[in-house]
């Protein structure tokens, strides 16, 4: 009586283990490849900008960024991210609630105009702003009679520093909001709770990691934020600039040493920003695999 294995591989399953099993040297092959591209492009970079920044000592360091032009690019800087970030976070609430909870006319084109931004490039977005609020544009006589200055001013770069950055939160809540469906703030409404406690009790707690990535990443956005920027700013040094601006007008003065300087504080803030990044995603992992809300 002859005896056969109760568990023999089957030939196609063992042909499809080989076709979809790399052999060993392309993974490394590949793994090589993608290893010194970021060497190339993301840490050789960084470590050039703080090795300029404190070329010639922490003295000359400290005295670039702490000049009173390079304070003030600071300054507006976190003034303008600090304006557009909470603009967006309504925004994208609102937009990805609307767009996630509700059937309405008009909502794909919603969800284009989200995209627009991401779309267009910023120089278009701050020509368009000087076309209707520059001294020529739609409202520049309207604004000139009453004193009203927003080109080459604070309120222009924070108007455009909103329209650039205003996708970030709304891309990040639109589709975990359509996975999760509506049962929860249905059930929530059923027992008896209006629709503001609904969304600050139900459909806020679910949603707040992806909301804290969003911001983190328009934050990063509207801190490093540069063409529209530019346009509206002018780029004249005794004007209102940003840090880029700062950055770009101490480079044309060859003065490298303090442009590295400020730009090593903008590398800090992407190096922050990933370490966040890879918290919350941490953290949210963890959540999801306790089985809780995300």
């Amino acid at each position: 009586m002859s005896s056969t294995p109760l568990h023999s591989p089957h030939p196609a399953a063992a042909t499809l283990r080989k076709a979809t099993t790399e052999p060993l040297w392309v993974r490394l092959l590949l793994t090589c490849i993608a290893l010194l591209f970021l060497a190339l492009f993301l840490v050789l970079p960084l470590i050039i900008v703080f090795s300029e920044a404190f070329a010639r000592g922490a003295e000359l360091y400290w005295a670039s960024i702490s000049e009173p032009a390079a304070l003030h690019a600071i300054k507006l800087t976190l003034i303008a991210a600090a304006i557009a970030v909470p603009c967006n976070v309504i925004f994208g609430l609102a937009a990805s609630w609307a767009i996630a909870k509700f059937q309405f006319k008009g909502r794909q084109l919603l969800i284009t105009l989200i995209d627009l931004p991401i779309a267009v490039s910023p120089v278009i977005v701050g020509l368009s702003l000087m076309l209707i609020f520059g001294a020529r544009g739609y409202l520049g006589d309207w604004l000139m009679d009453h004193e009203v200055r927003i080109m080459f001013a604070v309120p222009g770069i924070v108007l455009a520093t909103i329209f650039i950055t205003f996708p970030f939160i709304a891309r990040e809540l639109i589709p975990l909001m359509q996975e999760q469906g509506k049962e929860q703030e249905e059930a929530a409404l059923t027992l008896g709770a209006n629709g503001w406690q609904t969304f600050f009790r139900v459909t806020l707690p679910s949603v707040k990691w992806a909301l804290l990535y969003g911001v983190i990443l328009a934050n990063a956005r509207a801190m490093g934020e540069f063409g529209a920027v530019s346009v509206v700013s002018g780029k004249i040094r005794e004007q209102p600039n940003t840090m880029p601006l700062h950055i770009e007008i101490l480079y044309n003065e060859y003065q490298f040493a303090a442009a590295f300087a400020v730009s090593s504080l903008l590398a800090l803030l992407a190096l922050v920003t990933l370490l966040l990044k890879s918290l919350l995603e941490y953290k949210a992992a963890k959540d999801l695999a306790a089985g809780q809300p995300h």
